[in-house]
């Protein structure tokens, strides 16, 4: 295949192979309406929050919220736009000596874009935690939820710069996985399917907990949507059958 067809298959593939499977990922992506990541033209478009810009009080303020969703999440789906246009303007014009720069961009950017959209949904306003088949794969996968907490909570607070802590499954050893992701798209494994993801870019908690990361995820376990994340495994276990 030519390098300029190979591009342009890629571009039309999209986001969904970014860091999941081409299958099950991009699929359980669009199961929720907040997941999904482009409209029918395949423009990158950001879904409305789930809830007011307050509903995560006390564990996450207001003013950090508004400007995550509007400026980070916001501005990393235009630029994803961006990125995408300027590949393909590359591919029209037959000129592709820019080309690598746009695909490491499109690859930050949208793989920023996902991640926050289940971001979102992951967090509530009230303590839930794991139950059913959520809770039976946890403890086969850790030992027990304890052990979970204290791994996920670990492995966030020890990234390397800004990054993200991840729970996903993983349908080639059906299991669940727990992995570390520098900036938004470094470190991730194929085929994982993100269920649960805490970010620790600093725009998340410097305004509230300054320079204490570790305060932060603490602080989150006590607004982590367990429900949110058993739904997108049970999505995921559907999808990978």
């Amino acid at each position: 295949m030519e390098r300029k067809d190979f591009l342009k298959s890629s571009l039309i593939i999209g986001t969904g192979s970014i860091i999941g499977s081409p299958k099950a990922f991009s699929q359980n992506l669009v199961v929720n309406d907040i997941d999904k990541l482009a409209d029918a033209n395949g423009t990158f478009i950001q879904q409305p929050l789930p809830y007011s810009e307050n509903f995560l009080e006390p564990y996450m303020d207001a003013e950090t919220l508004h400007l995550h969703y509007t400026f980070h999440h916001g501005g990393a789906t235009k630029a994803a736009n961006k990125d995408a246009a300027m590949i393909k303007k590359a591919l029209d014009d037959n000129n592709l000596e820019t080309v690598d720069y746009w695909t490491k961009k499109l690859a930050f950017h949208s793989s920023s874009h996902i991640l926050h959209s289940i971001f979102w949904t992951n967090l509530t306003n009230k303590k839930t935690e794991p139950t059913g088949e959520l809770l039976k794969r946890i403890n086969k996968s850790f030992g027990s939820y304890d052990r979970l907490k204290a791994l996920i909570a670990e492995t966030s607070k020890n990234v390397d710069g800004n990054g993200w802590g991840i729970l996903a499954y993983q349908p080639y050893t059906d299991s669940l996985i727990v992995l570390q992701c520098e900036n938004h798209e470094k470190l991730t494994q194929w085929g994982c399917i993100p269920l649960l993801v805490i970010d620790v870019w600093e725009h998340s908690y410097y305004l509230k907990y300054k320079n204490k990361r570790a305060d932060f995820v603490d602080a989150i376990f006590n607004i982590i949507n367990w429900d949110n994340v058993a739904q997108r495994l049970n999505d995921a276990l559907k999808l990978t059958l």
